[in-house]
């Protein structure tokens, strides 16, 4: 449970704030639950063996009344601790194989992401003078165009995919300035708009690879 209770603190998956809700049981709850209705139990069976004793040996009826209500009481007591054991170890099971499927899931998790980034990291490798060529190339190109340095971010903004909205809110400046400097960058292009922008740049380099013919 203590395992459960670790899991459920370092995750903020939804099934995760799930078991945070619930009330992990812990196992010496359930000890004492179950020594207390033994208690219960034993208690009630001794007041009905001395309840016999004593009506063998001659007893009124108030006292039998009485250690009756005791023995009654007991036993119900106990009982109705049982079923609360019962019903507390239920829940715990439950948690218990709630908790390790989580522990796997996350387990398998982790191994996804270590191998996405061990991925990403061996394509930055891979490609990395590619990369360097290609943004040397792009800021030729807009050299060319004798961009301003304001197109010239505004430009690659919208290389990477950004709408002017986001441009505007990671330049800090009105989205009406950055139409504007799109429109300006468009112009002494010689392009139509992003689309155009994009393909200038993009079109042969991610295009089809020459295939031989297949005989």
């Amino acid at each position: 449970m203590r395992a459960l209770g670790a899991i459920a603190r370092t995750c903020d998956r939804p099934d995760c704030r799930e078991l945070r809700a619930m009330s992990p049981t812990d196992d010496r709850e359930l000890v004492a639950q179950r020594i207390l209705a033994g208690a219960f139990a034993l208690m009630a069976l001794l007041v009905a063996l001395d309840l016999l004793f004593d009506v063998r040996a001659g007893t009124t009826a108030l006292h039998v009344v009485l250690e009756g209500s005791v023995i009654a009481i007991g036993f119900s007591a106990a009982a109705s601790l049982a079923l609360r054991v019962r019903r507390l170890a239920r829940d715990a099971r439950e948690l218990r194989a709630h908790a390790t499927h989580l522990a796997a899931s996350l387990l398998a998790s982790q191994q996804e992401a270590d191998r996405w980034r061990t991925d990403a990291q061996r394509w930055r490798t891979e490609t990395s003078h590619l990369i360097d060529g290609l943004s040397a190339a792009i800021d030729q190109q807009f050299t060319r165009w004798d961009l301003s340095p304001a197109e010239r971010e505004v430009a690659l903004l919208l290389l990477k995919g950004l709408s002017h909205r986001e441009i505007a809110t990671v330049r800090d400046v009105n989205e009406t300035t950055v139409r504007q400097q799109a429109r300006g960058v468009y112009k002494k292009a010689g392009l139509s708009g992003r689309n155009d922008l994009a393909a200038f740049f993009l079109e042969d380099l991610l295009g089809p690879r020459d295939r031989r013919p297949v005989a």
